[in-house]
């Protein structure tokens, strides 16, 4: 039996929310997309922090009723008015492209113009996000003052990029533990300059993988950066056999924003995974809330379309398009926080230390109570305020071999950390026995 937080170390250090803020702001100017060099520069980058394999899946491999896209390469793009000065520059912000945009180089009266141009009436100091995967077209974005303020004219305009046959591109690790069941955990690697969705999420995930490479763990975990949407289901489709072996998963997006963490469930709602983060958020973060799955969303529901149905809940802050700077220039660094940051990790942190510590027992004195006070153990845990004595009465009566300590704890609506403790005590008094565990098959 271990402490709380012995798997993962919660970043209690002063610094530890600097610093998974600092690796955000790194990440933050490259300018990503689902497929491109923009993708491999940010696992480039992210593998300074976990040793990560890249996985390069060639243009046209179909995934299930998908196909991997083309690449996109973007140098430049301007509009220029009549005096040739940049009204709109990617190189200030790389929000101002339609993300996927085909090239494009011509001169354009303003009302020709126009349509092309997107913006945010509702926000107008805001320049929104935009893509066009799947549907070869271009455009810009700007702010809606900008664009009010542009004067009727001719304007140059120029997108530099490419559209041609490479490889999308993900990158995983994988942490072998005693037992060949995963622990998936995933943040997406597409999204252009916006901390919170998903710079957060990412620079996140790398500092839980670098806290793992060295312990000793019950699960195995995977680790994987992948774009949104077409990378999960391209993972899916090529790991098929190796999904049958995730016992728990957590998508990380929109992690790092001053509003209440709230977690949305897995498809199946009770998962193992599910409880752990109910459990960790009830007893740490009051403030959270607990949303029941939807199929839209980030991906969890690829991981958990009916054909997969995998145990994979995601966590974020504010909820996705719930908040005015959401898909927008406004969703920049001065938007997220080292503290929100470093209080997502130790909730993290503390759910996977759930999942860890979580097994049965079974007590060895069935009929009534042991006598405690010969064995020195009444008091030895706190008294009733602590729940030290509660915690090992409710362990020693419901360790029937079928309820684990999360169902004991909760049941008893005490913490994990205290019910652990009276359990590794009786432990050692030979109170109680563990129930072996039977390992999924693969």
């Amino acid at each position: 039996m271990t402490d709380p937080g012995a798997l993962l170390d919660p970043p209690n250090r002063p610094c530890a929310g600097e610093e998974i803020y600092n690796l955000a702001a790194r990440l933050f100017p490259i300018c990503r997309s689902i497929a491109g060099p923009g993708v491999r520069e940010t696992l480039r980058l992210l593998s300074d922090w976990v040793p990560l394999q890249f996985h390069e899946v060639p243009t046209g491999t179909r995934a299930f009723d998908w196909e991997v896209p083309r690449e996109w390469a973007i140098r430049d793009a301007y509009i220029k008015n009549a005096a040739g000065e940049r009204v709109l520059d990617f190189r200030a912000n790389n929000l101002h492209v339609v993300s996927y945009s085909a090239p494009v180089y011509g001169r354009f009266r303003l009302d020709a113009l126009k349509p092309r141009i997107h913006t945010l009436p509702d926000r107008p100091d805001a320049i929104p996000y935009r893509t066009s995967y799947y549907a070869e077209t271009w455009g810009f974005c700007m702010t809606h003052r900008a664009l009010e303020a542009l004067p009727d004219g001719e304007y140059e305009a120029r997108i530099d990029a490419t559209l041609a046959p490479g490889s999308l591109t993900y990158g995983e690790y994988r942490h072998q533990g005693e037992t060949d069941e995963e622990v998936l955990l995933t943040a997406h690697v597409c999204h252009p300059s916006m901390a919170n969705d998903n710079c957060s999420g990412l620079a996140l995930l790398a500092t839980l993988a670098r806290a793992i490479v060295s312990r000793r763990t019950r699960y195995s975990y995977r680790f994987l950066f992948a774009p949104g949407t077409i990378g999960a289901i391209v993972w899916l489709s090529r790991n098929e056999a190796v999904a049958k072996r995730i016992a728990h998963g957590l998508i990380l997006a929109g992690v790092g924003d001053r509003g209440a963490l709230t977690y949305k469930q897995s498809r199946r709602g009770d998962a193992a995974i599910d409880r752990a983060i109910a459990h960790v958020l009830r007893h740490c973060a009051p403030s959270s809330r607990i949303v029941a799955f939807s199929p839209y969303g980030y991906d969890e529901r690829q991981y958990c379309s009916p054909g997969f149905n995998l145990p994979v809940g995601l966590l974020q802050r504010s909820p996705f398009a719930s908040y005015p700077e959401y898909h927008s220039s406004a969703d920049d660094l001065s938007f997220i926080t080292p503290d929100s940051l470093e209080e997502s990790y130790a909730i993290v942190s503390a759910a996977l230390d759930v999942i860890e510590s979580d097994k049965r027992f079974l007590t060895t004195s069935p009929k009534c109570e042991p006598q405690l006070g010969r064995r020195g153990l009444y008091g030895s845990l706190g008294g009733r305020n602590t729940g030290g004595a509660d915690a090992m009465l409710w362990v020693l009566n419901l360790s029937d071999g079928r309820n684990s300590l999360l169902d004991i704890a909760d049941r008893a609506g005490l913490p994990l950390a205290s019910i652990r403790a009276a359990a590794a005590l009786l432990l050692e008094h030979a109170l109680l026995c563990p129930v072996p565990e039977v390992e999924a098959p693969s």
